[in-house]
């Protein structure tokens, strides 16, 4: 399993046991690993953002850490602390929950500009600084970031520095009416944790990183890079 068309196929089968009528969503996901970006999923809620999230960061063998939009949500919530240890006599950088492989930020927009600030280096760099000191992400840091695009009340803006961190940005839609059945008939009990997956096939070790090698041998022509010029000039006149 070592190209980009293999590690979709996987995950297209693992992930739409868990989240149903997803193909489309899973493709943009499948796309935002393989070429090392971050994706922003918008629509509105209980479409299962999170679970999406959750389940690839399982299938991928990684970590996931989940952080809520709010107001009052502070950098040092994301990035982490240094705090003193009495026993050392020393102070420590406790990791915030940046330190993932797959990052969900809900509803990111509902976060202040500064503290969304604290996302830039970590989603460019794969780094984090705090107090003049530099952390390494993991290799395969991905955030997963969700916004409702019909409720604008307690958000702000995202700026376009924020927004170019994202490699892309996706609109999730309401499932069909067949997969909304599928979806009623697999968690119709009381109290199903929605969020607890049944075992999945996980990708094999350095997957990823095989599928990422393989991009390299893809080629373009002189036309094609003209025509994205292209497009990139045009909204800039």
């Amino acid at each position: 399993m070592t190209t980009p068309s293999a590690i979709e196929a996987h995950l297209q089968r693992e992930l739409g046991r868990v989240v149903f009528g997803a193909s489309v969503a899973i493709h943009a996901l499948t796309i935002a690993a393989v070429a090392r970006g971050h994706i922003l999923f918008e629509g509105p809620p209980g479409l299962g953002k999170t679970l999406l999230s959750r389940t690839f960061a399982a299938v991928s063998g990684g970590e996931f850490k989940r952080i809520q939009g709010t107001a009052d949500l502070m950098p040092s919530d994301i990035t982490g602390v240094h705090v003193f240890n009495t026993e050392t006599r020393r102070f420590e950088f406790q990791r915030g929950p940046v330190f993932a492989d797959v990052l969900l930020v809900d509803e990111i927009n509902r976060a202040g500009p500064k503290t969304q600030s604290a996302l830039l280096e970590a989603m460019e760099e794969h780094q984090v600084t705090a107090d003049r000191e530099t952390f390494a992400l993991a290799a395969d840091f991905l955030v997963v970031a969700t916004r409702n695009p019909r409720e604008f009340e307690g958000t702000y803006p995202l700026p376009e520095s924020q927004l170019d961190r994202f490699m892309l940005s996706f609109v999730l839609g309401y499932p069909a009416r067949e997969n909304e059945a599928e979806i009623i008939s697999h968690y119709n009990l009381p109290g199903e944790d929605a969020l607890t997956s049944p075992n999945l096939d996980v990708l094999p070790p350095g997957a990823l990183f095989s599928a990422r090698r393989e991009l390299k041998n893809v080629q373009l022509s002189d036309e094609l890079i003209a025509y994205v010029l292209d497009i990139a000039a045009a909204p800039r006149v």
